[in-house]
């Protein structure tokens, strides 16, 4: 059976951590190293944990301080995480609960395609068992990776080859990355930047759980796509383009320059080309929305 790393960053997560953890040890079909990173949780997280230390393949990564942030987490685990003995290295939240096959299920897709990372939709759930597809799974497009993830980090499988460059790379850029909000987003534009294959598969094959304390979410509903919007508007995720094209080495590409520059021209281009730059015609609309406006700096 292949061997996969699963990487699971957590902070405060008590109150899902066992659910979790109970589904990503029932996947069939594959053997499993589990690595955890806490960020100093302050909750009952690490007696969640250590209920498990005496599962031989679930590893508590050493404290080295506190990260601040979720993307900070996940860097921390893909640069010091062990990839020597696994086939595969699968990201995951503390929240969510994997149906069974999840992995056993993307690594089969991985061979059969013959691609080098695979993401998938999911189905957002909330306390009041309410459950809704969050659809990611539109086609690519040329500069997509640019402007936006693959989808949930937490539905990454990446190959050992893909997930041993990452983690090379973090580890010789470790300064120049601290600055990185969104750790699915590098990691997207970084596999697609240097010509690696990615599938994003329509079918989902996890639950999403929804709460207060989400970093991102799922977008549902009037609040949270007036939340996205601000950080739009203000210039956060522009700012995150810019950040990880510079880290990644696309600055000069097309579609950088233009949003570098940010003048009516390179605004009409954008716009004229926003299909290339979104995969969803929602996110479409937002962007050419954006894009008619000066951009506050």
């Amino acid at each position: 059976m292949k061997r996969v790393a699963v990487l699971l960053a957590t902070y405060n997560g008590e109150a899902w951590l066992e659910r979790q953890l109970s589904s990503i040890l029932a996947q069939v079909d594959v053997d499993l190293d589990i690595y955890i990173s806490d960020d100093l949780s302050i909750d009952g997280t690490a007696n969640v944990i250590n209920a498990y230390k005496s599962y031989p393949n679930v590893v508590l990564l050493p404290n080295s301080g506190q990260f601040g942030s979720a993307s900070a987490n996940f860097f921390r685990l893909l640069r010091d995480a062990n990839f020597s003995q696994v086939d595969y290295v699968a990201l995951c939240d503390q929240d969510d609960i994997w149906y069974k096959d999840k992995l056993n299920h993307a690594v089969t897709l991985i061979n059969q395609q013959h691609i080098d990372a695979y993401s998938s939709n999911v189905v957002a759930f909330w306390p009041n068992g309410r459950e809704k597809l969050i659809n990611k799974a539109q086609y690519q497009q040329q500069y997509d990776y640019m402007f936006e993830s693959a989808g949930p980090g937490c539905t990454f499988v990446l190959t050992k080859k893909l997930a041993l460059e990452i983690q090379s790379f973090l580890i010789t850029n470790q300064v120049q990355c601290k600055s990185v909000a969104l750790h699915d987003w590098f990691i997207y534009a970084y596999a697609r930047s240097n010509g690696y294959k990615w599938f994003i598969d329509p079918t989902p094959h996890m639950l999403y759980r929804q709460h207060a304390e989400n970093v991102v979410g799922a977008n549902v509903g009037l609040k949270a796509k007036l939340a996205r919007w601000k950080k739009l508007r203000d210039g956060w995720l522009v700012e995150q383009a810019l950040l990880i094209a510079s880290i990644l080495g696309y600055s000069n590409s097309l579609p950088m320059q233009k949003l570098m520059r940010y003048n009516f021209v390179d605004r009409l281009w954008l716009i004229l080309n926003v299909t290339k730059l979104r995969r969803r015609l929602r996110d479409r609309v937002a962007l050419v929305l954006f894009l008619l406006l000066p951009l506050k700096r």
